[in-house]
């Protein structure tokens, strides 16, 4: 079986969907599944190529330094340059110009089209929409969602919270709940003494450790918010911000705002296969606010290098951290709310056993979630889509 993935998004991009598409590109393999990619050409250097990865032309989004824009006629371009015939399907992942071009190549090769529904797109609106008034934004995205739904001939959602955010839209696509899962990489064990030594925080100050894009939708503000009130009972104590986005000026405006410079160190990005390995090790808590996951497999990846978690549980996160399981899966939950959390990670902080009973469950738990079972699953969709009544072009 051959599928065309088309996505607005890939490395050197860092996000969940460029590790979701690498990481079922790569187990697919294994599943006797060819996959070919097409995605954004991206400026910044470094990043070798993958095979089986058409990169288009693209440029710039304005206000967004990270994302690169297609341009439609260098896409479709390239599109039109592969054979229809060479593909049993389409796979888009994601909802911009990708989602048009792909729906469109499916339709003129005769073949089925599956989307992976990875953005919150209703609360993505908003933080980058903010002079919109709320409501509308939400209308806006609801009946965007819905058209592009009607599109493909099968939904995958990462999570059934986000499987029943789809319903409560009224799309009624068949969804098939399908998280991404870890690849084996993500067990490596990284070196804490490596991460503190490239970072100059000194081995005995308690890391507190946060990982993923910078973005308004993650909540980070409220995490530095939330750091304050650790310093008072753990003055030693560095919140460790990796990763980059938008939302780092207003950050480090915050940080310096409420005089927490010396105690937070801004990490941007770290090699997945090395430094970022190492940053996760080293957490003494991993902690996490973000109410827009689809997911949220970055608690998963911070689990297999045993960081105890403390986080809250919104939209796809309740899929992970299941409501009434805590501790038991390495995890302490905990609502959005400034004194419950800070007494979450000040209370692991301060209780080397309780972070070590949750490193270990961490490990445990995150095993459950091997990627290579994932893409078993998405073979298996794919053979059904495949071989459908009436598979043949994308939907009306």
């Amino acid at each position: 079986m051959r599928v065309l993935f088309v996505s607005d998004v890939y490395f050197p991009r860092v996000n969940g969907v460029s590790t979701s598409i690498r990481t079922f590109r790569q187990d697919l393999t294994a599943q006797g599944v060819e996959t070919h990619l097409v995605a954004p050409r991206y400026e910044a250097a470094g990043a070798a190529e993958e095979p089986g990865v058409t990169r288009v032309p693209s440029a710039g989004v304005p206000g967004d330094p990270e994302d690169r824009r297609m341009r439609w006629g260098a896409l479709t371009r390239a599109l039109d340059a592969l054979t229809p015939s060479a593909f049993d399907l389409v796979h888009i992942h994601t909802p911009f110009i990708a989602h048009y071009a792909g729906v469109r190549f499916a339709r003129r090769a005769g073949i089925p089209c599956v989307a992976t529904y990875h953005t919150f797109f209703e609360e993505y609106l908003h933080h980058y929409l903010p002079v919109l008034p709320r409501r509308i934004g939400g209308w806006l995205a609801r009946s965007f969602t819905r058209s592009q739904c009607d599109d493909v001939h099968a939904l995958i959602a990462p999570s059934e919270p986000m499987r029943s955010v789809l319903l409560d839209y009224g799309v009624t696509t068949p969804i098939h709940v399908l998280p991404t899962g870890l690849p084996a990489d993500r067990f490596r064990h990284g070196d804490p003494r490596a991460f503190r030594a490239r970072a100059g925080i000194a081995p005995e100050a308690p890391l507190v450790i946060y990982i993923g894009r910078v973005a308004h939708e993650k909540n980070i503000g409220f995490l530095v918010q939330m750091f304050t009130e650790v310093l008072k009972k753990a003055p030693q104590a560095v919140l460790v911000i990796a990763g980059e986005g938008p939302a780092r000026p207003a950050l480090q405006a915050q940080v310096s705002s409420l005089g927490l410079a010396p105690h937070v160190h801004f990490a941007g990005y770290l090699d997945r296969d090395t430094a970022l390995l190492d940053c996760y090790a080293a957490a003494d808590v991993f902690v996490f606010a973000s109410r827009t996951e689809t997911q949220g497999l970055v608690l998963l990846e911070a689990m297999a290098q045993g960081a105890p978690v403390v986080s809250t549980a919104e939209l796809g996160t309740r899929s992970i951290l299941v409501p009434g399981s805590g501790a038991q899966i390495g995890a302490l939950v905990v609502p959005e709310e400034l004194d419950a959390f800070t007494a979450a990670v000040v209370r692991v902080l301060e209780d080397r056993q309780l972070r070590q009973e949750l490193s270990e469950r961490g490990r445990a738990y995150a095993r459950t979630w091997s990627s290579a079972a994932m893409a078993g699953r998405l073979t298996e969709l794919y053979g059904t889509l495949r071989s459908a009544p009436g598979a043949s072009g994308a939907a009306a």
